[in-house]
């Protein structure tokens, strides 16, 4: 269970956006905290692989690499 204060304009847009959509407010925020979750992890991860491949742990390869040793190649 969480408990969040948000600024007066971000809680009347959240209560106008629950009430247009039928959804509840809870519904909403709990969708805006999943999202922004995953986007903070996918960016953590890649922040990782940028700092392996620059201390040389790591290789990137191209693009059209990639795509040629999948077979993908058009």
């Amino acid at each position: 269970m969480i408990a969040i204060r948000l600024p007066e304009d971000v809680e009347a847009r959240l209560e106008s956006l629950a009430r247009r959509t039928g959804r509840s407010k809870a519904f909403h925020a709990r969708q805006a905290i999943l999202e922004y979750l995953a986007d903070v992890e996918d960016l953590y991860l890649a922040e990782q692989i940028v700092c392996r491949i620059g201390r040389g742990d790591e290789k990137a390869s191209p693009l059209a690499e990639v795509e040629s040793r999948l077979g993908l190649e058009d």
